[in-house]
């Protein structure tokens, strides 16, 4: 089976720039909170400049505010970010010129097939659920109109570098299979805009949750196919509720009043595994976050895998 290598830019030749990008589902969580303490530290540390973009493409799951009181409850914990802010659903326009430069280019395909198809042909289950068999590959079945946008992806393994977790490789014909880019209901995936985005913010470094490391592979694809150099990843540990469950906007935002600014910074450098002093509890946001960009080691971060 082949291998596709992607080779990754350097800070030396580009610059650092890395990116929080929450989806405004809600208010700010731990969960959240820690992803954005990681990759504004990994940012800073490297003398880069730190993006933030509200993910907001899934219109009926959105919660109207929730954005503003994302960026107020960042601004509040010292969290300060370079340039503006960008919103994915002012970029409807761009993603549909790339979906057609795929279309034009041969790697992308109509499907035709329900959810409930998918399900029932699928050979077996792959890293995030049923494989998709490839029944619209060749060509829409006659008489059926298209419901979804997938892209063609090759029999070979997508290999990277994790930062924190070390290689990790996927065969994205038998752990995935051709994957959908553009939903059913219209919606862009998340996999097409999160790569456009990052391409063209000029991000060199997605530090993130470990429950989007299997789907990078597809992702450095997508950014083979449209020839867009491929980021530096690092995957940080979930935060997780204690019933086991990744933390979410349903267990609670994070509270400044109750816990203010400064602890809740420690907090989620102490679960990122940095040895906060105990001098640190109770200061401003700000200190601690000088602190951590100066003294924050990855090589303490707990691994996810």
């Amino acid at each position: 089976m082949n291998e596709l290598h992607i080779s990754h830019r350097t800070a030396a030749t580009t610059g650092v720039v890395g990116r929080f990008a929450p989806s405004p589902t809600g208010a700010l969580h731990f969960g959240s909170l820690v992803t954005a303490v990681g990759s504004y530290c990994f940012a800073r540390q490297a003398g880069g400049r730190w993006l933030v973009r509200m993910e907001d493409l899934d219109g009926p799951r959105l919660v109207p505010g929730a954005a503003d009181e994302i960026l107020r409850t960042l601004e509040r914990l010292g969290l300060e970010w370079d340039g503006e802010i960008l919103f994915q659903s002012r970029r409807v326009e761009r993603y549909e010129a790339v979906l057609d430069q795929l279309r034009r280019s041969g790697h992308l395909f109509a499907c035709a097939c329900s959810r409930k198809e998918v399900l029932a042909s699928a050979p077996h289950r792959g890293e995030e659920g049923p494989v998709y068999a490839g029944t619209c590959r060749d060509g829409l079945p006659p008489g059926r109109p298209a419901r979804a946008w997938r892209l063609r992806v090759p029999h070979c393994t997508v290999g990277f570098h994790d930062c924190l977790n070390g290689e990790y490789r996927q065969c994205l014909a038998e752990d995935v299979g051709d994957f959908v880019l553009r939903r059913a209901d219209g919606l862009f995936a998340y996999q097409l805009a999160v790569v456009v985005d990052d391409a063209e913010s000029g991000v060199t470094q997605v530090v993130r949750g470990a429950d989007l490391l299997s789907s990078t592979p597809r992702q450095i694809y997508l950014h083979h196919c449209l020839g867009f150099a491929v980021p530096c990843y690092a995957h940080l540990p979930l935060a997780l509720a204690p019933d086991g469950e990744k933390l979410s906007k349903r267990h609670g935002a994070v509270s400044l009043d109750r816990d203010g600014g400064g602890n809740l910074i420690c907090q989620a450098l102490r679960f990122l595994g940095q040895n906060v002093p105990e001098g640190l509890q109770g200061a401003q946001p700000a200190e601690v976050l000088s602190w951590a960009v100066r003294h924050f080691d990855r090589a303490k971060v707990p691994r996810s895998r």
